[in-house]
């Protein structure tokens, strides 16, 4: 049933849009049409992912004044979180918009994903909806150089140097966690997990993700390239209205 759902309405509905694009698309390029598709869908759920670095940039901002009050009550944990939430509501900060962005995104992103992982060597009819045309053909060759269907060890690597400079914007500095774990007298092991698992996850996703990318396709490292991208351009927006967001 569950399966069933998502197929009807999230990968039935993407696979659609990137057939319909192919047909439209002069020589029917297939690299072409998912950079179109993947900012197209990017462009849809940029509303919940505005709010997301929206709140990130915020919580940025004020962390100063959240490291202040665990010191100034690090013995009183139920007033370091009271005084905590205060601030949030002050700053209008919601510390679950990203579990919220995560739940919209997730299918979405996940039937992009399963799209250009399936790839698209057959079209099948079977999903087709009766108002989208059935290309004559299909080009795999992006702009004439890289086979969609096969692997590309360029699209690869640009797309774990851009998984990686995305998560570098959105993730605190490593010396800065390194410098405040150093003015603490007593180091939490919850303090050093966080600290690690941001280290790893630094640097092993991005390598993960080229593997991926690499290792099934040129159209699934297409599409992780134009999907960093986008979000990462987004995040240097967002931080040059840093001071106008700290306002609203």
């Amino acid at each position: 049933m569950i399966a069933n759902l998502f197929n009807e309405m999230f990968y039935q509905p993407i696979y659609n849009g990137l057939v319909f694009l192919i047909d439209v698309i002069p020589g029917a390029d297939v690299g072409i049409a998912i950079i179109i598709l993947t900012i197209t869908v990017k462009f849809i759920i940029l509303p919940f992912s505005h709010k997301s670095v929206k709140s990130q940039a915020k919580m940025r901002a004020i962390e100063p004044e959240i490291k202040e009050i665990k010191e100034k009550h690090s013995k009183d944990k139920q007033e370091q979180s009271r005084k905590v939430m205060e601030l949030y509501k002050k700053h209008g900060v919601n510390p679950f918009t990203g579990c919220v962005l995560v739940l919209v995104q997730l299918p979405i992103m996940l039937a992009l994903y399963w799209v250009f992982f399936k790839g698209l060597g057959d079209i099948n009819t079977d999903i087709i909806y009766s108002f989208v045309s059935i290309p004559e053909h299909v080009n795999m060759e992006f702009l004439g150089l890289i086979n969609m269907l096969g692997k590309s060890l360029v699209l690869a690597v640009l797309a774990g140097i851009t998984q990686y400079y995305q998560m570098r914007l959105s993730m605190p500095p490593i010396q800065a966690q390194k410098n405040d774990l150093n003015k603490k007298k007593d180091i939490s092991f919850k303090d050093e997990f966080v600290k690690n698992m941001n280290t790893q996850m630094r640097y092993v996703l991005p390598v993960f993700i080229f593997f991926i990318a690499y290792t099934i396709s040129s159209a699934v490292a297409l599409y992780w390239v134009v999907n960093n991208l986008f979000s990462i351009i987004h995040e240097l927006i967002v931080r040059r209205k840093a001071k106008e967001i700290m306002g609203n």
